[in-house]
Protein backbone atom coordinates (compact mmCIF):
# COMPACT_ATOMS: atom_id res chain seq x y z
CA UNK A 1 0.00 0.00 0.00
CA UNK A 2 1.19 3.15 -1.02
CA UNK A 3 1.32 5.95 1.79
CA UNK A 4 1.30 10.05 1.56
CA UNK A 5 1.58 12.23 4.24
CA UNK A 6 1.11 16.23 4.04
CA UNK A 7 0.28 19.20 6.59
CA UNK A 8 0.78 22.56 6.21
CA UNK A 9 3.34 24.66 8.89
CA UNK A 10 0.42 24.04 11.86
CA UNK A 11 1.25 19.91 11.21
CA UNK A 12 4.54 20.27 10.23
CA UNK A 13 6.00 18.96 13.82
CA UNK A 14 3.78 16.47 14.09
CA UNK A 15 4.32 15.00 10.48
CA UNK A 16 7.49 14.87 10.85
CA UNK A 17 6.65 13.12 14.30
CA UNK A 18 4.24 10.70 12.65
CA UNK A 19 7.31 9.65 9.45
CA UNK A 20 9.70 9.12 11.92
CA UNK A 21 7.11 6.60 13.71
CA UNK A 22 5.88 4.95 10.78
CA UNK A 23 9.65 4.38 9.21
CA UNK A 24 10.75 2.85 12.95
CA UNK A 25 7.29 0.14 12.52
CA UNK A 26 8.71 -0.41 8.92
CA UNK A 27 6.10 0.94 7.07
CA UNK A 28 6.83 3.34 4.11
CA UNK A 29 5.84 6.53 3.73
CA UNK A 30 6.02 9.43 1.01
CA UNK A 31 6.62 13.23 2.55
CA UNK A 32 4.76 15.24 0.56
CA UNK A 33 5.75 18.26 1.96
CA UNK A 34 6.22 20.79 3.92
CA UNK A 35 9.87 19.92 4.51
CA UNK A 36 10.79 23.25 6.57
CA UNK A 37 8.30 25.23 8.16
CA UNK A 38 7.11 28.01 7.09
CA UNK A 39 4.25 30.21 8.38
CA UNK A 40 2.97 31.33 5.25
CA UNK A 41 2.17 28.27 3.64
CA UNK A 42 -0.92 27.50 2.50
CA UNK A 43 -2.15 23.63 2.79
CA UNK A 44 -3.55 23.51 -0.72
CA UNK A 45 -0.52 23.46 -1.75
CA UNK A 46 0.15 20.44 0.27
CA UNK A 47 -3.01 18.35 -0.14
CA UNK A 48 -3.77 19.04 -4.05
CA UNK A 49 -0.90 16.27 -5.05
CA UNK A 50 -1.91 13.95 -2.69
CA UNK A 51 -5.52 14.18 -3.59
CA UNK A 52 -4.24 13.95 -7.53
CA UNK A 53 -1.72 10.56 -6.57
CA UNK A 54 -4.74 8.89 -4.55
CA UNK A 55 -7.07 9.45 -7.84
CA UNK A 56 -4.10 7.84 -9.56
CA UNK A 57 -3.50 5.00 -7.18
CA UNK A 58 -6.88 4.47 -5.56
CA UNK A 59 -5.64 1.72 -3.18
CA UNK A 60 -3.23 4.28 -1.93
CA UNK A 61 -4.30 6.24 1.61
CA UNK A 62 -3.00 9.65 2.96
CA UNK A 63 -2.53 11.43 6.39
CA UNK A 64 -3.01 15.26 6.10
CA UNK A 65 -2.35 17.15 8.95
CA UNK A 66 -3.16 21.35 9.97
CA UNK A 67 -3.91 22.39 13.34
CA UNK A 68 -7.59 21.85 13.57
CA UNK A 69 -7.96 19.13 10.89
CA UNK A 70 -10.80 20.48 9.39
CA UNK A 71 -9.15 22.68 6.56
CA UNK A 72 -7.44 19.70 5.32
CA UNK A 73 -10.43 17.30 5.58
CA UNK A 74 -12.37 19.37 3.64
CA UNK A 75 -10.39 19.94 0.87
CA UNK A 76 -9.91 16.32 0.43
CA UNK A 77 -13.40 15.89 0.90
CA UNK A 78 -13.87 17.32 -2.72
CA UNK A 79 -12.31 15.05 -4.44
CA UNK A 80 -14.04 12.01 -6.36
CA UNK A 81 -13.25 8.79 -4.75
CA UNK A 82 -11.84 10.70 -1.38
CA UNK A 83 -13.28 9.85 2.13
CA UNK A 84 -11.38 11.72 3.94
CA UNK A 85 -12.02 11.66 8.72
CA UNK A 86 -11.10 13.49 11.30
CA UNK A 87 -9.88 11.85 13.94
CA UNK A 88 -9.11 12.69 17.42
CA UNK A 89 -8.57 9.49 18.84
CA UNK A 90 -7.79 5.79 18.40
CA UNK A 91 -11.48 4.53 18.83
CA UNK A 92 -12.79 7.02 16.03
CA UNK A 93 -9.91 6.16 13.90
CA UNK A 94 -11.15 2.79 13.73
CA UNK A 95 -14.11 3.26 13.52
CA UNK A 96 -13.76 5.86 10.22
CA UNK A 97 -11.88 2.75 8.33
CA UNK A 98 -14.54 0.05 9.92
CA UNK A 99 -17.64 1.64 8.80
CA UNK A 100 -16.60 4.29 5.94
CA UNK A 101 -13.69 3.12 4.59
CA UNK A 102 -12.13 6.32 5.18
CA UNK A 103 -8.82 6.39 2.68
CA UNK A 104 -7.48 10.02 4.02
CA UNK A 105 -6.88 10.38 8.10
CA UNK A 106 -6.71 13.91 8.80
CA UNK A 107 -5.30 14.97 12.22
CA UNK A 108 -5.57 18.00 14.43
CA UNK A 109 -2.41 19.33 15.57
CA UNK A 110 -3.27 21.84 17.94
CA UNK A 111 -5.42 19.53 19.77
CA UNK A 112 -3.74 15.91 20.26
CA UNK A 113 -0.21 14.86 21.90
CA UNK A 114 2.12 12.86 19.80
CA UNK A 115 1.32 9.44 21.80
CA UNK A 116 -2.46 9.93 20.53
CA UNK A 117 -1.36 10.62 17.38
CA UNK A 118 0.67 7.14 16.84
CA UNK A 119 -2.45 5.39 18.10
CA UNK A 120 -4.56 7.03 15.70
CA UNK A 121 -2.45 6.40 12.96
CA UNK A 122 -1.80 2.69 14.14
CA UNK A 123 -5.86 1.78 14.72
CA UNK A 124 -6.66 3.52 11.13
CA UNK A 125 -3.82 1.78 9.23
CA UNK A 126 -4.25 -1.50 11.03
CA UNK A 127 -8.13 -1.36 10.67
CA UNK A 128 -9.78 -2.98 7.59
CA UNK A 129 -13.09 -1.62 5.95
CA UNK A 130 -16.17 -4.14 7.16
CA UNK A 131 -17.40 -4.46 3.92
CA UNK A 132 -20.74 -4.98 6.01
CA UNK A 133 -23.64 -4.73 3.19
CA UNK A 134 -25.12 -1.78 4.83
CA UNK A 135 -21.96 0.22 4.67
CA UNK A 136 -21.41 -0.82 1.56
CA UNK A 137 -24.43 1.02 0.11
CA UNK A 138 -23.96 3.65 2.24
CA UNK A 139 -20.58 4.63 0.75
CA UNK A 140 -22.61 3.63 -2.82
CA UNK A 141 -24.84 6.24 -2.07
CA UNK A 142 -22.70 8.97 -0.91
CA UNK A 143 -20.32 8.32 -4.31
CA UNK A 144 -22.82 9.10 -6.46
CA UNK A 145 -23.43 12.56 -5.20
CA UNK A 146 -19.32 12.73 -6.55
CA UNK A 147 -17.42 15.72 -5.69
CA UNK A 148 -20.13 18.58 -6.68
CA UNK A 149 -23.00 17.67 -4.30
CA UNK A 150 -25.95 18.82 -6.46
CA UNK A 151 -29.41 16.78 -5.60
Amino acid sequence: MQLYIASDHGGFNLKEAIIKFLTSKGIAVTDMGPYIPEPSDNYPDYVLPVMKNLQEDTTAKAILICRNGVGVSMLANKFKGIRAALSWNAQHAKSARLDDNSNVLALPADYISELEAQEIVQAWLTTEFSGEERHVKRLQEVSRYGSSGNI
